[in-house]
């Protein structure tokens, strides 16, 4: 798929949003991807999986056991890249503020772990979702995401892929534009801090 088709499926589905708003991160952003919307659609989801799995080295492809994802944004595109991959696909949560590994879902020590999120902007959520997989003694030998939005910056210790890279400007909420500024921020992510 291209930018162009990728960025149509976000628009096909109302999920590109323009307004103020509080990333998960903490940064304010004139435009949002709301990535659930998007993925509400079963055909769409697995077309976008398709397309980024695709998009994986094939070494990184072969050699995976599992697909593991941060709940809650990365829980559908998590299976459908499991789907896409052949492989099973798990997620981690936060009961108590950290991530982990439940519901009966189990990882062994040197299982080869694909870390596939919804969208990434600082890669926090994603760092932290790495360190509970490992804590298992699995290994996360790459990481993936239907969105990058760090503008390409983002380094979380594994090979990354990405099906698209959005650059929107963000804006640390002491530091915005007069015109972000004027419009009433929202949060419409999962993240509560």
């Amino acid at each position: 798929m291209t930018d162009d088709q990728i960025l149509l499926e976000f628009r096909s589905a109302n999920a590109l949003l323009e307004g103020h708003f509080i990333l998960s991160s903490g940064l304010r952003s004139p435009r949002y991807l709301q990535c659930a919307r998007v993925l509400m659609d079963p055909k769409r989801a697995e077309k976008l999986a398709q397309a980024l799995a695709a998009k994986l080295p094939r070494e990184v492809a072969e050699s995976i056991d599992a697909v593991v994802s941060p709940a809650m944004g990365g829980v559908i595109i998590g299976h459908e890249m499991g789907r896409a991959l052949g492989k099973p696909a798990m997620f981690v949560e936060r009961p108590d503020g950290l991530f982990h590994l439940r519901r009966g879902f189990t990882l062994n020590p040197g299982t080869r772990v694909l870390l596939v999120e919804d969208v990434v902007t600082t890669g926090l959520s994603s760092k932290e979702a790495i360190r509970a997989i490992e804590e298992t003694g699995a290994t996360v030998i790459a990481a993936a995401s239907l969105v990058d939005r760090s503008g390409g910056s983002v380094d979380l210790g594994v090979p990354f892929t990405t099906l698209i890279r959005i650059d929107v400007p963000t804006y640390s909420a002491d530091d915005l534009p007069p015109e972000l500024a004027k419009i009433p921020a929202i949060k419409p992510g999962s993240r509560a801090t």
